[in-house]
């Protein structure tokens, strides 16, 4: 091999960014913390860091998550574990100008589980919190009551939400992602909350039930009832082992 000189090139590194979404108040929100050190400095901005000199990617994607939310991650198509949460890589951004401090490409992963904790700040953050997507990636200017959306966020993260928005959209049409946002046991009506949550619409309940029992090994009836949503007893049912809907659901036109 000929000699190798790394200072002969610019300085390069690489991160990993989290795109966590899930259901609270039937609303599709996303975890942002708020910068303490610059660039950026106190714009909100989607958690993640810096991939260590001996972590692969997944590994630095699973270490950033746990010290954001506590949770572990768990690769697509094995079934979560404790308080683990969906864990699958969304796409790789490499802009030349995306970061001031260097050049930096950040590979980002989406995460979704059901009831998140509530979130602390780690690392370079000041404070963490959750937020409705759509006031994420709609408004602008700067907040600081807990019920009002934040601020643009910083870097490119709008565009890696808006991916990651519309990546988990998209993947509920035809998947078994949807039962991600989902406890271990939950009712019909709970699996549908979930897809109206992320696609912004109401569903008719009849058919929803149709389609999603029609699935042969989609749902798996797991034998108990539950009135956590009031009325009568609701039938509980777990994932099962089929991951794909077919025919699909298709996303209502809005």
């Amino acid at each position: 091999m000929s000699p190798y000189d790394p200072s002969a090139f610019p300085p390069f590194a690489v991160t990993v960014d989290l795109v966590v979404l899930t259901v609270r108040r039937h609303a599709l929100c996303a975890l942002v913390v708020r910068r303490g050190e610059q660039p950026y400095q106190g714009r909100w901005a989607l958690p993640g860091g810096f991939v260590r000199a001996e972590e692969d990617l997944g590994a630095a994607a699973a270490r950033e998550l746990a010290e954001e939310t506590g949770l572990c991650a768990h690769e697509p198509g094995t079934p979560s574990i404790g308080n683990g949460a969906h864990l699958e890589q969304l796409a790789t951004y490499g802009d030349p100008k995306r970061d001031p401090r260097m050049r930096v490409v950040s590979v980002a992963y989406l995460v979704l589980a059901p009831d998140l904790p509530a979130p602390r700040a780690g690392g370079d953050a000041h404070s963490a919190r959750w937020a409705p997507v759509e006031a994420l990636l709609g408004q602008e200017g700067d907040y600081s009551r807990e019920d009002e959306p934040p601020a643009p966020l910083a870097f490119d993260h709008a565009q890696i939400l808006a991916d990651g928005v519309e990546r988990a959209r998209s993947k509920i049409e035809y998947s078994s992602l949807a039962t991600a946002f989902c406890p271990p046991e939950f009712t019909v009506g709970e699996l549908r909350r979930v897809y109206e949550a992320v696609w912004g619409v109401a569903l008719d309940p009849r058919n929803f039930h149709r389609k999603v029992t029609g699935t042969p090994g989609f749902l798996v009836p797991s034998g108990g009832t539950t009135t956590r949503q009031g009325g009568r007893p609701a039938q509980l049912f777990r994932a099962g082992g089929a991951t794909l809907l077919n025919p699909p659901m298709l996303r209502p036109e809005v």
